[in-house]
């Protein structure tokens, strides 16, 4: 597909929001394949909020830094807690795919450091929030889904403002930045279904900027 092709076939949801359908798709095995490795290293789990409820998806992170949320509080850091290691490098392929795909929805100036790795299985969602815990808000989010369709939640900047519903495929890519940086957002537990590279579950890579 090329970067006309991406253009015409991307959707916008908000005035600097799009979903970019498959556009990961010529990749999908290799991230799959990549993402394997990156939790072989650091392997998935479910990570415990600050007011001590038990997140639903299962979480680990590659890049320079990774995502952690314990009693602590939510925050970057360089080591995983559960290894005592730094996070496995962020893959090429992940690093290059969320450049192109911030290019194409006019971001030009990112340097993602961050991956989080969510695996949801049937019955796991994430509810609405904020992506605040980076230092820029300048540079945007940059989504990819792997597996099972799941049902995307994209709200407004304030909690109450009643969010639009998006179906995500394999392999479609969701960008957001500049004044849509802070809009709420979640998935819609995972209803049962099936694809035949991830089986029941669903894996959502999310690029960010967070030095």
């Amino acid at each position: 597909m090329s970067k006309s092709d991406m253009n015409s076939s991307s959707k916008s949801i908000a005035q600097a929001s799009f979903i970019l359908p498959e556009f990961a798709e010529p990749h999908t095995k290799v991230l799959l394949s990549v993402v394997e490795h990156v939790t072989s290293l650091s392997p998935l789990r479910r990570m415990n909020t600050p007011g001590g409820f038990r997140m639903a998806a299962q979480i680990t992170n590659c890049g320079r830094l990774g995502w952690v949320t314990d009693k602590g509080g939510y925050r970057y850091q360089r080591t995983d807690p559960l290894t005592g290691e730094p996070w496995p490098a962020m893959p090429d392929v992940i690093y290059d795919l969320a450049i192109e795909a911030a290019k194409v929805c006019g971001f030009k100036l990112f340097e993602p450091d961050v991956c989080l790795v969510n695996c949801y299985q049937p019955g796991a969602g994430m509810g609405l929030h904020q992506d605040k815990d980076e230092k820029d808000f300048s540079a945007p989010i940059v989504s990819i889904s792997l597996g099972v369709p799941a049902i995307f939640l994209f709200g407004g900047l304030k909690r109450q403002d009643k969010p639009t519903a998006h179906l995500l495929k394999h392999g479609d890519i969701v960008v957001w930045g500049g004044e849509d940086r802070l809009r709420f957002h979640g998935v819609q537990p995972i209803k049962l279904s099936h694809h035949p590279l991830t089986g029941q579950k669903r894996i959502n890579l999310t690029i960010r900027q967070a030095a």
